[in-house]
Parts: C-alpha cells; structure tokens; sequence
C-alpha cells in the first residue's frame, strides 16, 4: 500500500499488516464495487471509520466508502449489483447497500454506504445541516471530522490517502482535528459530542487544543437536534469505556447543556458515601452495573445507573445532627429522569424502563438482613416486573463503600433477597403474579356486569394475592363475596 506517511516507518509497521489483513479479507466485496465505479468513469475509496478500523485490527462488516460520483449516479452504479439499496441519506449524499459476499472461508451480508465528496456546515440558526458536494477526495477529507477519520484508501488499487497525518495520531491513540477544532466544530458542533464518544470507543485522549475548544464552544451544542445528541450519547454510554468520555463531556461543560443532571451531582455529598461526591459515586456504579452484563451492553441498565441518584441535588437537607439526607430523591429522580429522556428523544418504552428503575433502586435497603415478609417480596416482584434482572443488577451496583465488611453484608443480604424470589417464584409462579380469580369469574361469582366495581374488586383480590399468596378456589369466592357485602355498591 503505497503511502504518503514512508518517513514514518516505525509507525506503519505497526499498524500496516493489520491493515492489509483487513483489506484483504474485505476485498472481494470492495474491490469488486470500486471496478464497477471505475468502469462508469468514477473513483472510490474506503474512507473514515473503515480505514482506521483496518488500522485497528477492527474492521467489521460496515463499510463506508467515498466518491466523486453524485448520488444519481450512485445508484445507477449500486442497484444492479446490490442484494438490497436504500436511499433514506440521499439528502445528505449517501446511498446504502447490502451485499452477500466472502469473507475468508464463509458468506457475510455486508453494509455499505457510499458517499459523495462532501462538506456539511451549520449556519446560526438552523438545526439542519448544509451539505454541498465537493470534486475531489482531499476536499473531502479536510472536512471530516477527526484527522484518524480523515483517511482513505483508493481502490481497487490500495493507494493509502492521508494528508492530515492520521496514522501517526492514531499510532498515539489521539484525536485530533484536519483543520482548527474551532472551524471543525463551527461546521458541526456535534462533533464536539463525537470527540468525547470517540475517545470512551477507542480509549483515545483527546489532544489539548480540541479540548480548549471543546470548552469554549459548548454553547453551540444547543443548536443540533435532541435525536442526533441522543444518538451519540447512546454510542458513549454503550461504549467500553464510558467514564472517559462523560468526564470529558463534564469538564467542557457540554454535559451542562446535553445532561445538566449529571455535572449537578459534582458538588454534592452522599450520606452513606462521604469520602467521594455523588458524581464520583454515579461513575463507580455505572461501572459496576457494566461488570455484571451479560449479553453485551444493556442500555436500559446504564441509563438507570447514570440516573439512579439526580434526584439527590434537589433533595439535599442538612439535618440538625450534621448528617446530610435526601429524603425520596428516588421518586424525584424517576420524573427527572422521565423529564429530560423525553427531552431527548428516547423512545417512551425505554424512558418508562430507566425511570421505574431509577424509583425501585433504594427498594432493597427497607429489606435489612432479611426482615421482609413474603408479601413485600411479592410486591418487590411486581413492581419490578420484567424488569426484576435489571433491578437485580442495578442494586448490586448502587453498593460503592470501601468498607469491606459492609459490602460483604449487603451482597449476603441480596444474595438472600434473591434465593426467596427464587423460592417463592417455584412455589408461586410471581412472574406472572395475577389475582385468584379472573374479571369473568368476579362478575360471574357477584353477577355484576363490565363496569368500575369490577376493576375494584380485582385491584381487592391482587392485594389478596399479594399479601397472603396463593388461595384455594372456595376460599377466593369466600373472600371476594366478604369485600362485596362491604361495598357501598353492593
């Protein structure tokens, strides 16, 4: 792969063979598209994320590619070829495909996006970008975002293209911009965002002078849309190495402005935690909820325990005996919760999930060394739901102490809580925790037709259900006939 960087070769003989293992394994499929450009006239790369994952050892099966070609004639070029085109980004001058092909010794679907030469700008009050097209693939490059995005390899004859110096900062795992960082992120200041998500991704340290600018820009934040900050704060949150960049995104002050919540725990003391604030606290938890995933990154879990304690700042109260409480801070932190989710755009499934998780975290610590009855239990259970694994999780996490001692309890008295839910759901079924009798057989049982009474009389024998457990047949007849005489209705 002939290259610009020859006076660097320490740095390439690091990375290269990688490369060129990467592109080799991918080159079915890439070099058979890019002979299909040249053929019409055109030229391709592969360009940004792909060529620094090749860099990496990391490339996968998304494949982003670049071209003088305009979008049109992308598509002229790709739809007889592809398995499947979509041009949803045609706007923006990207045209994605599908394509089955070899990789190695098997078949691989392959997800591919070709891109005109571009450059995309805000001005000062629009939420949309500008996209013009550009005619050549150094135009192209200068505009991107971070210089280890900002290479190309042009196929299919492998000519390596990197005129901002990339390899050598991604050789030193850091970002840097082509340009000034303040004219990067003029141009799109979500960049700012993808700074910080880039370095928890990569585990890159972001260079200094993007990080002044980072700090002075922060304001211009405000003018991308919630759904495009949303999506790269799920990528940081879902990353290996979220601490990274949430500081980041604390010490530019761009969390004031994203995620206010979370920078207004920096200055708060934890009651059970005095040695570390509530933020270095958040951080730990996120961590540990992290440890105990099982199938990849859990979303949900990690909202919940970014989450878990922003109701503390508003709930703060300096007791007489010096003790600093935050008294229901988990209920005002659920519609915090709830409050700035919707704000950003988060689906109402999810915003419902991370806020009821947020409510039920500080529900294990009335539970004591076992104190609860079988009925608080059940209601624990429900009350969870389907998100009992969750709470589980999130539960265990919420424990930072470094009082060795202290942990080891709260982690015996859980591991208690859980054997009785394994009990009681063997013996129960509290999964699917349901009244003794069903709406038809309540208003068989009263003769009472679909109404309000009936909802009441169900809500009566859940409670029931819940308190004492399951009950016989006649025994639920007998109990919902004795509520019945009660009621006014009746």
């Amino acid at each position: 792969m002939p290259n610009a960087n020859e006076d660097k070769p320490s740095v390439l003989s690091q990375v290269q063979h990688r490369a060129v293992s990467e592109l080799l394994r991918v080159a079915p499929v890439a070099d058979d598209l890019a002979r299909r450009f040249q053929d019409a006239g055109f030229s391709l790369a592969l360009v940004g994320g792909s060529v620094r994952d090749a860099l990496l050892g990391r490339l996968g099966n998304d494949l982003d590619f670049t071209t003088d070609a305009r979008p049109e004639d992308v598509l002229k070029i790709v739809r007889p070829w592809a398995d499947a085109v979509w041009d949803v980004g045609i706007a923006f001058g990207t045209v994605g495909a599908q394509k089955r092909a070899r990789d190695g010794a098997v078949d691989r679907n392959f997800q591919i996006e070709v891109t005109t030469y571009r450059s995309e700008a805000y001005d000062r009050t629009s939420r949309k970008p500008e996209v013009s097209y550009g005619d050549s693939i150094e135009e192209d490059l200068v505009r991107r975002d971070f210089t280890v995005n900002a290479m190309a390899v042009a196929l299919p004859e492998k000519e390596f293209i990197d005129p901002h110096g990339g390899l050598e900062d991604l050789a030193e795992r850091v970002l840097r911009t082509p340009g000034t960082p303040e004219e990067s992120f003029s141009d799109d200041p979500l960049r700012m965002m993808r700074a910080a998500r880039f370095a928890a991704q990569l585990d890159f340290e972001v260079a200094p002078e993007v990080v002044t600018a980072m700090t002075e820009m922060a304001g211009r934040i405000e003018i991308v849309s919630a759904e495009r900050v949303r999506d790269e704060l799920n990528k940081l949150i879902l990353s290996a190495h979220p601490r990274k960049g949430l500081t980041l995104l604390v010490d530019t002050g761009l969390a004031a402005h994203v995620l206010p919540e979370l920078p207004a725990l920096r200055l708060e003391s934890d009651e059970h935690h005095r040695h570390k604030d509530v933020y270095e606290h958040t951080l730990i938890v996120l961590e540990q909820a992290m440890a105990l995933e099982e199938n990849g990154p859990d979303l949900a879990l990690r909202l919940a325990a970014l989450l878990h304690d922003i109701g503390k700042p508003r709930t703060r109260r300096f007791e007489k005996d010096g003790r600093v409480s935050f008294h229901h801070h988990e209920v005002v932190g659920a519609k915090m919760t709830k409050k700035r989710m919707t704000a950003l755009k988060y689906s109402n499934e999810l915003v419902k999930d991370v806020s009821r998780l947020v409510e039920l975290h500080l529900r294990f610590h009335g539970y004591g060394t076992g104190e609860w009855t079988d009925s608080a239990v059940r209601r624990y259970v429900r009350d969870a739901g389907p998100l009992l694994d969750r709470l589980h999780k999130l539960t265990r996490s919420d424990c930072t102490t470094r009082n060795k001692r202290k942990a080891a309890a709260l982690s015996r008295a859980y591991d208690g809580l859980e054997e009785r839910i394994t009990q009681l759901q063997e013996r129960e079924e509290l999964d699917a925790i349901r009244p003794d009798l069903d709406g038809n057989q309540i208003m068989e049982i009263l003769g009472v037709g679909p109404g309000p009474v009936i909802g009441r009389a169900y809500k009566h024998m859940l409670e029931l259900r819940l308190e004492n457990g399951p009950m016989e047949h006649d025994e639920a007849v007998a109990a919902l006939k004795e509520w019945w005489a009660q009621e006014p209705e009746a």
